[in-house]
């Protein structure tokens, strides 16, 4: 089954702030634990930034590796250097020194911006001039060079669970229109004030920046990690919308189901992993009156759906339907598009696609990932993941391939065993992978409920077949750099601390 066509952005990302700067001058831009901007002072700090890196010699097409946290540092150095021309590559403020290895090997970076504190631990792995921040005495740049629509602005690495990360190329183009196709459907406002809390490093985190930007609304970035004090700084910085990943939305349902104070919260989203069922109902009743979007997309084209605020109440388990201008194939074994209510494979084509990975061509144009499209018009990019479609055209996530594995002459996948142990009282979370060679399926799970009971409880749901052999019982999940759960961490033993 095939949904959805739209012409290419002739924006650049750094044309957002410029106009924002420009109409809204005065309000505030972004704000973190030191103060907050307006965006005529985001736009003036970014002019600094550009001027610092004219003046130490990284121009158009290099890339800058970015080990920032999310704040107004961040943001000014962003802007300001895609203006001229530089490639930013965020990373995580905490990734590890094998991590950066890579990523200094892979991307080849001019320079590094970290925070001063790890300075000195990255000058020690790189060559590559290491700096804070060392533009607020700049004076702001000349007039831009010119920088197209086509070129790159940013790679991001992809989170590299089952393999080294690769470093996705997103030019301008597709960058702005998939920011103006996503603001479309979320509707921020000037007058909202964005909570995020997930990492800059993560596209989700990212993008909360060009959406705020694009309605003229507030972004704050919140210091440290999440903690028991999430909820009282969600209060007191007054957001409207929060932006949310499953273990960040039942965090918040466990403080709130301890503090019952209202917020001004109107609007929560999720992406990252599928928030259903009776964790979809805990955060609705940690933020009554709030309404939730749900959404699905993939880094190699940031968004490709997006439902309507509480359209998961009508439809249960959708992710909604395409973005403006994106073509969605839902694709049998065979390459053909498979009808409405039937499993495969999510393909989707569309302006929001990128450009594939970095540092070698010949790879991306043989990578089973970018394709040509079933329709033939274009390229398209093969998930593989695995959903289907209803007569309306709403999406429904299904598993991704890794996910899904035939038991006892059943096919199932890890999600449908761990929504069924969610189901269960005193489960908080669940976790499960595909068996492995000894065909054994293990599942994790945190809270109150015991193993035996959970076992026997998806036995009802789902029958023998869809039992695990094993539960283990954890007191925290392991989280990736982006705060989904790891589940290659539990099947080496590990717990989050």
């Amino acid at each position: 089954m095939t949904v959805g066509a739209a012409a290419t952005s002739t924006e650049c990302v750094h044309d957002l702030l410029a106009h924002a700067a420009r109409t809204r001058p005065g309000h505030p831009a972004v704000r973190d634990r030191g103060g907050v901007w307006s965006y005529a002072e985001l736009a003036e700090q970014a002019r600094r930034a550009a001027g610092w890196l004219d003046g130490i010699g990284a121009g158009r097409g290099t890339r800058l590796l970015c080990a920032l946290p999310g704040g107004r540092d961040f943001a000014a150095l962003l802007f300001g250097a895609v203006s001229r021309g530089v490639v930013v590559v965020p990373v995580a403020e905490d990734a590890s020194a094998y991590q950066l290895r890579h990523l200094l090997d892979d991307a080849r970076p001019a320079v590094v911006v970290a925070t001063e504190r790890r300075v000195p631990a990255l000058a020690a792995l790189t060559p590559v001039p290491v700096a804070s921040r060392e533009w607020a005495g700049v004076p702001p740049a000349a007039a831009a060079p010119a920088v197209r629509p086509d070129d790159p602005a940013m790679l991001l690495y992809t989170s590299g669970t089952t393999s080294r990360p690769k470093g996705i190329v997103c030019p301008h183009r597709a960058i702005v229109w998939a920011a103006r196709a996503i603001a479309e459907r979320v509707g921020y406002g000037p007058a909202d004030i964005v909570y995020c809390r997930v990492p800059v490093s993560f596209d989700y985190g990212l993008y909360q920046l060009f959406l705020a930007v694009l309605a003229g609304a507030e972004v704050v970035y919140p210091p440290g990690r999440a903690s028991a004090r999430e909820l009282i700084e969600i209060r007191d910085s007054n957001a409207t919308v929060v932006p949310v990943v499953p273990t960040l939305a039942l965090l918040l349902a466990r403080l709130a189901a301890r503090d019952r104070r209202p917020t001004s919260v109107r609007l929560l989203t999720n992406t990252g992993a599928a928030l259903v069922g009776p964790d979809a109902a805990r955060v609705r009743a940690a933020f009554p009156g709030a309404a939730l979007i749900c959404m699905y997309g993939m880094s190699e084209c940031k968004r490709i759906t997006v439902a309507a605020p509480d359209e998961d109440l009508a439809h249960p388990g959708t992710v909604g339907r395409p973005l403006r201008g994106t073509r969605l194939f839902v694709l049998g074994p065979d390459g053909a598009p498979v009808p409405p209510g039937a499993t495969g494979e999510i393909v989707v084509a569309g302006p929001h696609v990128m450009d594939g990975y970095w540092g070698d061509a010949a790879a991306t144009r043989q990578d089973e990932r970018f394709v040509t499209a079933p329709d033939g018009a274009g390229r398209a990019l093969r998930t593989g993941d695995f959903g289907h479609l209803d007569a309306q055209g709403r999406l429904y996530f299904d598993g991704r391939r890794d996910d899904l594995f035939k038991r006892r002459g059943r096919r199932m996948s890890c999600q449908e065993v761990e929504s069924a142990a969610l189901d269960i009282s005193g489960v908080e979370q669940a976790a499960c992978r595909p068996p492995g060679p000894d065909g054994r399926l293990t599942l994790w799970i945190t809270g109150t409920a015991s193993p035996d009971a959970v076992l026997h409880g998806i036995a009802v749901c789902l029958g023998p077949v869809g039992r695990p052999d094993t539960c283990v019982r954890i007191a925290r999940m392991p989280l990736t750099p982006n705060g989904k759960i790891d589940r290659a961490a539990l099947e080496e033993g590990t717990e989050g601390d």
